[in-house]
């Protein structure tokens, strides 16, 4: 495995305004069936990272609605998937400060401050770095430019995209 910083965060942030407000038909949508944002946040990392990981169980992939691992849809292994201690093929991110969040980049929401259950993907961030000038694109809410300052939530974390581990 090689580990390249190739993640291609233009590419991301187009994908994701290109279907924020709409749904690739290559993916299946989750809607009804507990919410599609991370699935959403997974097409527009895939689109930027262009690498799945096919571990079962633990990987990060997607084939169809009945094949997928559990980080291409759940909030919480999104998160353990990206970031992982033990290197393995696909994208990669830390936990990072506000400060530090750049387009293509994700944020995680916890509406109950229990658990996080929303992941919208960051589209832009203006200086000074505030909730008011990162804008978010995501589906369950769906939305594209919108400031994250718009959001009512109880806890925030934040994963900067570090690049992808290729085969």
């Amino acid at each position: 495995m090689r580990f390249f910083a190739d993640y291609d965060r233009s590419a991301a942030v187009l994908y994701a305004h290109q279907w924020a407000y709409g749904r690739n038909p290559a993916f299946y949508d989750y809607e009804n069936l507990g919410g599609d944002c991370t699935n959403f946040a997974s097409q527009c990392v895939f689109a930027g990272s262009g690498v799945m990981n096919f571990t079962p169980d633990f990987g990060w992939y997607y084939i169809d609605a009945n094949q997928k691992s559990p980080s291409w849809t759940g909030v919480p292994y999104f998160w353990n998937f990206m970031t992982r201690g033990t290197p393995s093929v696909g994208p990669v991110a830390q936990p990072c400060a506000l400060e530090d969040l750049r387009p293509g980049d994700l944020v995680q929401l916890s509406f109950n401050g229990q658990e996080f259950q929303h992941t919208p993907v960051v589209v832009r961030v203006t200086a000074p770095i505030t909730l008011e000038t990162v804008l978010i694109a995501a589906h369950s809410y769906d939305a594209d430019n919108r400031p994250l300052a718009t959001y009512t939530f109880q806890d925030i974390r934040f994963l900067h995209v570090l690049g992808t581990i290729r085969p």
